[in-house]
């Protein structure tokens, strides 16, 4: 009988440790104010995963986390959709790789992970899990390998931001299945192969922002890039051919269009150029032709540079064509008239 209540006790005590334990280690639903419980675990879970970094200190132990930084929490449903890490200054650093556990804040609508180059590794699979998620940008990091194929996944997004990492392999055509996207920018990566044809026909908004510059990609562009409506950089790479079609004055969205140091070659005679633009530049190509009269129109127009091209004739007067630096049309031998020299002896 002693023996059995011996072990009565000791069970009883046991059950009472145990439930003490679990109140401390748990915090209650009034400390947390009005953060929601599993929320508060997952942005734990986060912090540990990133080595508990200056950046998080005040993310403390049983507080609430909707006036945490880095953070932002909806007043209506009191859950997280904001997680913004971005360095600012010398101060902490973060280290490791994209936690897991961001995939547990399924409220989430906007990630940012920008300028930590001790972030490495690759973009986790958990991220899938986000519904909502509109945004990311995980830029200024030191990702590599291959741009996840899973990212098509994020059916919301709008933004997807993953340059200056260390990606490499081809782009993923299934990209042009995210029907909402507004902008991508892979841009100084080590990306390689062509821009797939796909990326001519996504099935949502014809505006499309497309930033491709400092990479190694490669071949002739797919045409059907021309039915969107948006700024493009592919600067920096190794493409070639035809790129006349990415100029359409109906583009009202194309403010900027950046082409140099390809090897594009077309006849730039009759291009027709959106009005809105005011960034163009076709340095260091192939393109030949004359610069059309038509150019003198667009009043917006801030930056320009056609050097290192086989133009010819002369440039047109008028707008904001002379307000140019003469190196803005440097070697182009046939290219004649102010800012470069007159075109009485140039045979123009």
């Amino acid at each position: 009988m002693k023996i059995q209540h011996s072990f009565s006790l000791y069970y009883s005590l046991l059950l009472l440790f145990l439930a003490t334990t679990a109140i401390l280690i748990s915090p209650s639903h009034g400390a947390l104010g009005k953060c929601n419980p599993s929320d508060y675990k997952a942005l734990m879970n986060i912090k540990k995963s990133l080595n508990n970094p200056y950046e998080l200190t005040s993310w403390k132990p049983n507080t609430d986390c909707c006036e945490w930084y880095e953070v932002k929490c909806d007043r209506k449903t009191n859950r997280i959709t904001e997680l913004s890490l971005v360095r600012s200054s010398s101060v902490g650093g973060l280290s490791g790789q994209i936690p897991s556990s961001s995939g547990s804040l399924p409220y989430l609508e906007s990630i940012v992970f920008r300028n930590y180059k001790n972030i490495t590794g690759s973009i986790p699979l958990s991220i899938t899990k986000l519904k909502h998620l509109s945004s990311l940008d995980l830029s200024y990091l030191s990702l590599s390998g291959p741009v996840p194929n899973f990212l098509n996944q994020l059916t919301a997004l709008t933004y997807l931001g993953l340059s200056f990492n260390q990606f490499t392999g081809s782009i993923p055509p299934n990209l042009s299945e995210l029907k909402n996207l507004v902008a991508m920018d892979l841009s100084m990566n080590r990306l390689t192969g062509s821009i797939p044809e796909t990326f001519g026909s996504f099935p949502g908004p014809t505006t499309l922002h497309l930033y491709l510059s400092h990479n190694q990609l490669s071949g002739r562009i797919p045409k059907s890039l021309g039915a969107l409506d948006g700024s493009i950089d592919l600067s920096w790479n190794r493409f070639v051919g035809d790129a006349s079609m990415l100029f359409n004055p109906y583009h009202g969205s194309a403010y900027y269009i950046d082409l140099s140091r390809n090897q594009f070659e077309f006849d730039l005679t009759k291009v027709k150029f959106p009005m809105s633009l005011i960034w163009l530049d076709l340095s260091h190509n192939k393109i030949f032709g004359r610069i059309p009269d038509e150019i003198k129109g667009l009043v917006g127009l801030q930056t320009f540079n056609v050097s290192y091209n086989n133009l010819c004739g002369k440039i047109p007067y008028g707008g904001k064509m002379q307000s140019f630096h003469n190196t803005a049309y440097f070697h182009n031998k046939r290219l004649c008239g102010p800012p470069l020299m007159g075109c009485k002896n140039l045979n123009a």
